[in-house]
């Protein structure tokens, strides 16, 4: 099912023994549009520490009660390794997080999540990794990964190949493998009263320094699209459209 980062921002989060806090934002990996992590503001549980969770950890979320299900206790989450709040998620820091949990590193495999597409794995410690994995590890460069903000990079300009669109405002995953299925681009500045959806095989370069996202499309292939009604439920059949008018060539360049 395609979620909204959006509406997952605020959500309680719920761990085995109790609340830890709500949903802040997310970090995802720009080079393979994947969520790496859950952002979650601690409140007066943590006070002043900023708790990176992995969608290891996390279940569906309950709309009824507003709550992200975590599977893990408040402890283990007490004494997980904790990012540097004034710097860039390190890749030491990972190292740390994922050895503590006993996960695969996911930059250590051919798929999504390292070794496998996505795991089910438990929530304790386990041992440390195995041989292969450290020998996975030490080819890997060294240095920050490519982790970006999901609220620094909503509001960014979004522009076509002839011109502007509009704005980046959300992002839809699949909730099975936690990978950005789509970017949800408003353009009433152009085109008004209409959201799109634009896949990241769309996406050429981000501009970062001018906080803008270029699409290898025409603005006709954005006026085409399917519009998107982020107040209607994400159907079998629209999922559907989109993937026909996406897999088609249209102007891409």
């Amino acid at each position: 099912m395609l979620r909204s980062v959006r509406k997952m921002k605020h959500l309680a989060l719920g761990a085995l023994d109790g609340r830890i806090g709500h949903v802040e934002e997310f970090y995802f990996d720009d080079s393979h549009w994947t969520i790496r992590y859950l952002v979650a503001q601690a409140g007066n549980w943590l006070t002043g520490r900023l708790v990176l969770l992995s969608p290891h950890v996390l279940g569906l979320p309950d709309v009824g009660q507003k709550v992200l299900p975590v599977n893990l206790t408040r402890d283990q989450i007490r004494h997980s390794p904790a990012p540097e709040t004034d710097r860039p998620v390190s890749r030491q820091f990972e190292e740390d997080y994922y050895k503590y949990f006993g996960w695969p590193y996911y930059w250590a495999g051919p798929y999504l999540w390292g070794p496998s597409p996505f795991p089910v794995l438990p929530s304790s410690p386990l041992e440390a990794p195995t041989p292969s994995d450290e020998r996975l590890r030490a080819d890997f460069p060294k240095g920050n990964p490519h982790l970006r903000s999901s609220d620094e990079m909503a509001g960014y300009h979004m522009r076509a190949q002839d011109g502007e669109i509009g704005h980046l405002e959300d992002f839809l995953y699949d909730d099975k493998d936690w990978s950005i299925r789509y970017v949800v681009v408003g353009t009433r500045n152009w085109w008004p009263g209409k959201q799109v959806l634009v896949p990241p095989t769309w996406i050429g370069q981000i501009h970062w320094e001018d906080r803008e996202v270029k699409a290898e499309v025409v603005r006709e292939d954005i006026r085409q699209a399917p519009a998107f009604d982020p107040a209607e439920p994400m159907t079998e059949a629209f999922e559907d459209q989109l993937a026909r008018y996406y897999e088609t060539d249209l102007h891409k360049v």
